[in-house]
């Protein structure tokens, strides 16, 4: 079914080895990998390393950018087709975060078949995987927990169809200049990822489908630009398209989306088009991404906009997304060269009304996903209270009130920079608006009122005027504590009513690691053409797991190494598309 200039290696391998030997129970030393807990977003530490390691990808992406050097691995373009002449794919995005939902996703994928709905769905012969294979950061460790031991775990080894895997890199993925994603889905020496071998030769793919489909996985680095290496490789592609030839492309940020608030987003996409499908009279017909975590197809006169990015990611809100966009968006260099066309939403999942519903779960769900973030805001509080107690309860001259007056300063810029930067825009190409400013400034002074509370009550009680050091014993020990938990709160409600103004939406929501709410598209082309999509959706996903109860000898080795103690019950998120020829 592959095409592979690079000679697949048969499944003698380590991962084989390992995938062979069935796990007797859930222990990480059996199951070969550890399942990971979903990421806090919101931990001090957490938010320090992603934010510098996002500010070195902007300032340095350029210099770490391997894309140039992959012209050295040699390209080719691969042919997918079933024993049928058609050919079941499957999309999926977002997925290495926690277990339950990655693993819940890659279960369902990995299945010989499901019924979803009255369709039966056989299991796909080509997964597409469309970008942050792995969160937070992009290191091997990671890749394994969080993304390839789940699903080896779901689909231990090859079956007789032999699928195959490419892979779309993220902005997570490129936070090592792409080191980890070239060599586990490009460089490997074994090249199975789980039961599926992987096909690529570069970060970047063209796949041909039956009936004169075909697949191009596209590779920007995180919005920036397309390399040359890469130009010229879609240029070759572009040679055996036609005017009777229907592209899917597989992008790796919905920038139809995201112009709204950075109108040059969509200039690389619009760019390729422009370039590269349309002077050869081919028609794109689709184009498929994640980045934002939910399932939303906007539909145009001749193409379909699809958002999949449910994979196993924290479940990011669809009822900020705008009811219809223009692409390319106006006022940009793409609109220059191409004519804007309209798009609406025509579906969505979560919806609406419930991805509202979810966002009110942030007073429960973020001091219980990130207690890291209760200490921290315990701890800066806690040193305000007592500049604030100093410098009330201090007598003496000018010189001593200066001196208790110097933390408290501290403590009060260290408050308000920290909440107004809180306040940031939507996207990195996005502008600080007013709404930024009056929110920032609003949730800084919240902050500071809450602290003169704190120390109002503080010196009230008969624990200040104790010998030292049972003041600042009871202050770390009952107070910060306290106050950390009413702070964070605090910065609920902020997140909450913030979101209502499109302020901080991404952070109301990644606080609260929201496992359910998943997705993912089974897509079936006929051999006639006819491409029918099934957006399968799942909302709620499994949190226990047992080890597969069938054993016996007779037991298929493809079969699943962990099963859910209760089934998962999948559900179309909306009606079959159906894209004729």
């Amino acid at each position: 079914m592959t095409d592979d200039p690079t000679p697949v290696e048969g499944p003698d391998g380590d991962d084989f080895a390992r995938s062979a030997r069935r796990p007797r129970s859930t222990d990480p030393l059996e199951l070969g990998f550890t399942p990971r807990k979903p990421v806090p977003w919101l931990a001090p530490f957490l938010l320090i390393s992603t934010g510098l390691r996002t500010l070195l990808a902007m300032l340095f992406g350029a210099y770490l950018d391997k894309r140039e050097l992959q012209n050295a691995f040699g390209g080719g373009i691969f042919r997918q087709v079933g024993p049928d002449g058609g050919l079941w794919l499957d999309y999926v995005a977002d997925l290495g975060d926690g277990f339950n939902g990655t693993y819940s996703v890659a279960y369902l994928i990995a299945q010989p078949e499901i019924e979803v709905d009255g369709h039966r769905l056989p299991r796909a012969q080509t997964l597409v995987m469309g970008g942050d294979q792995v969160y937070p950061s992009a290191s091997y460790a990671a890749y394994e927990d969080r993304c390839k031991g789940p699903y080896q775990a779901a689909l231990p080894v090859t079956p007789p169809e032999r699928p195959t895997l490419f892979a779309v890199p993220g902005n997570h993925d490129w936070y090592d200049g792409l080191t980890a994603f070239l060599r586990l889905f490009v460089r490997s020496r074994d090249r199975h990822f789980g039961g599926w071998e992987t096909g690529q030769s570069r970060s970047y793919f063209a796949v041909e489908l039956p009936a004169d489909w075909w697949l191009l996985g596209l590779d920007d680095q995180s919005g920036s630009y397309l390399d040359d290496p890469q130009l010229t490789y879609f240029d070759e592609v572009a040679r055996k398209l036609g005017p009777q030839s229907r592209v899917i492309m597989a992008v790796p940020a919905p920038t139809w989306v995201k112009a709204g608030d950075d109108p040059t987003a969509y200039d690389s996409i619009d760019y390729f088009i422009r370039t590269i499908v349309t002077p050869t009279g081919a028609q794109v017909r689709l184009l498929v991404s994640g980045d934002l975590h939910h399932y939303a197809r906007y539909a145009g006169p001749d193409r379909q906009l699809i958002t999949c990015g449910s994979g196993g990611a924290y479940l990011y809100p669809t009822h900020h997304l705008p009811e219809r966009i223009e692409v390319p968006p106006r006022d940009t260099l793409s609109r220059r060269a191409s004519r804007t066309r309209p798009y609406d939403l025509v579906a969505r999942f979560p919806d609406k009304a419930r991805s509202r519903r979810y966002g009110w779960g942030i007073f429960g769900r973020l001091p219980l996903r990130n207690p890291g973030f209760g200490t921290l805001l315990g701890t800066l509080h806690t040193l305000l209270m007592l500049a604030m107690a100093g410098a009330a309860t201090t007598g003496g001259g000018e010189t001593e009130q200066r001196l208790f007056s110097v933390p408290l300063v501290a403590m009060l810029l260290v408050t308000a920079v920290g909440a107004v930067v809180f306040a940031k825009p939507p996207s990195a190409g996005g502008k600080r608006e007013v709404r930024h400013w009056i929110l920032g400034v609003g949730h800084a002074l919240a902050h500071v009122a809450l602290a003169a509370a704190g120390t109002w009550v503080w010196l009230a009680l008969p624990l200040y005027d104790w010998a030292w050091p049972l003041p600042a014993v009871a202050a770390a020990v009952v107070y910060g504590p306290v106050i950390g938990l009413v702070a964070t709160e605090l910065v609920a409600a902020y997140l909450l009513v913030a979101g209502a103004f499109g302020v901080n939406v991404n952070e109301l929501f990644a606080g609260q690691g929201i496992e359910d709410a998943k997705a993912f598209l089974r897509m079936r082309i006929d051999p006639d053409g006819t491409l029918t999509i099934y957006p399968v959706a799942v909302d709620r996903v499994a949190r226990d797991w047992q080890v597969n109860p069938d054993t016996s000898p007779a037991a298929s080795p493809t079969t699943s190494w962990l099963t859910p103690t209760r089934p998962l019950t999948p559900r179309l998120a909306e009606p079959p598309l159906t894209l004729t020829p």
